[in-house]
C-alpha cells in the first residue's frame, strides 16, 4: 500500500514570499487526509494536481491561524462543488464554532455531513480509525491547546508464496493462510501449514506529525521508534531562549526528541521567517540525528517499512 506525506506548506506565522503556511497532504492507497489547512492550501492542492474532492477529512493541530485559515474555504469550494459524501474533521474545541459561525452568517448551508471530533490536547488517545490505520494524539506544549498527530498502520496480512499455491485451493483456506493459520480437516489434522505457505506481512508503518511546541520530552514515548517524524523547528540554536518564551522549538531541540525516540527520518519546518535559507537548519538537527531532510514544499516523502 502507498503511504507518503506531502509537504504543501512549511512557513510560519508571517507570511513570506513564496513560502506556504502550514499544510501537509497524507496518502495511504486511494485515501488523502490533510493534516493542517493553512492559508491557500486549496490552491497548493490545485497546482499539484489534486482534486479536492479526494480528500476524506483533515487534521488540525491548534487555532493559530496559520494552521487553520484555509479550511473556510476548502469547505466552501466542496460545496460548491457538490459533495455529499461526510467530511471527518478532527481538531480544538472552538474550530466547530468557527466553522458553524461562518456559514451561519454567510447564509451557506453545507450540503455534506462533517464528522466533527474535539481533540483534548491534555492527554494521548485515538481520534480516529479506518479500515488502514489508526491516529492517535500527540499532546504538545504550546501557547494554546496544540496537539500533534500520529498516524499508525494497522497490521497487514501474511503474505501467500504464489509458487506453492495449488489452482484449486478454495479461498476459505486462502484466507485462513493470510491470517496466519493453519488449515485442517475435520479431525484435526493439518493440511497446509500457514508456515509453509505464507511469508510474514512487513512490519507496520507510521507517520508522527508535531505541530508548534516547545522541546517536550513527554512526547518521546509516544512517537518511539516512528518510521518518520516530522517536527517544528522554528528557530536556530542561538535563539533557544527565545523559542522557548515563543512556545517554539529549535532545529537542534527537534534533532533531539528525533534522537531520544529512536525514530528512522526526521523532517524540519516551520522555519521562523527572519530566515532567508535553512541550510544552517539542517546543520544543527543532523549534529545530533544525522537522519533529518527539510521538509521541502512540494515534494513527497515516502513513510516506508523499516
Amino acid at each position: 500500500m502507498h503511504f507518503s506525506v506531502m509537504i504543501l506548506g512549511a512557513g510560519s506565522a508571517k507570511p513570506v514570499a513564496n513560502k506556504y503556511p502550514s499544510a501537509q497532504l497524507l496518502t495511504y492507497d486511494n485515501e488523502c487526509f490533510l493534516i493542517d489547512c493553512g492559508e491557500g492550501t486549496q490552491y497548493r492542492l490545485l497546482e499539484h494536481k489534486i482534486r479536492p474532492g479526494r480528500l476524506r477529512g483533515v487534521f488540525i493541530s491548534h487555532l493559530h491561524g496559520d494552521h487553520y485559515f484555509g479550511l473556510i474555504g476548502l469547505l466552501s469550494s466542496l460545496n460548491l462543488g457538490g459533495r455529499t459524501e461526510e467530511f471527518f474533521l478532527v481538531g480544538p474545541r472552538g474550530l466547530d464554532e468557527i466553522i458553524t459561525m461562518h456559514f451561519k452568517y454567510s447564509q451557506t448551508p453545507l450540503h455534506f455531513p462533517i464528522i466533527y471530533t474535539i481533540t483534548d490536547t491534555e492527554s494521548s488517545y485515538q481520534v480516529f480509525e479506518n479500515q488502514n490505520f489508526t491516529v492517535t494524539t500527540i499532546p504538545l506544549d504550546h501557547r494554546i491547546p496544540c496537539a500533534g498527530y500520529l498516524f499508525r498502520e494497522k497490521p497487514q496480512k501474511r503474505k501467500l508464496i504464489k509458487e506453492k499455491l495449488f489452482d484449486d485451493m478454495p479461498h476459505e483456506y486462502l484466507r485462513k493462510l493470510k491470517n496466519g493459520e493453519d488449515v485442517v480437516d475435520e479431525a484435526g489434522n493439518v493440511l497446509f501449514k500457514c508456515l509453509e505457505f505464507t511469508t510474514p506481512a512487513p512490519p507496520p508503518r507510521s507517520y508522527a506529525y508535531c505541530s508548534d511546541t516547545r522541546y517536550n520530552e513527554s512526547i518521546i514515548e509516544i512517537i518511539q521508534g516512528v518510521n518518520l517524524l516530522y517536527h517544528e523547528a522554528t528557530f536556530r540554536d542561538e535563539l533557544e531562549q527565545q523559542a522557548f518564551e515563543r512556545y517554539h522549538a529549535t532545529a537542534k531541540q527537534a534533532g533531539i526528541i528525533a534522537a531520544k525516540s529512536h525514530v528512522k527520518k526526521l523532517l524540519i519546518g516551520h522555519f521562523s521567517s527572519r530566515y532567508k535559507e535553512f541550510s544552517g537548519f539542517l546543520e544543527d538537527a543532523q549534529s545530533v540525528f544525522k537522519a533529518t531532510e527539510i521538509a521541502e514544499e512540494g515534494k513527497v516523502f515516502a513513510i516506508e517499512h523499516s
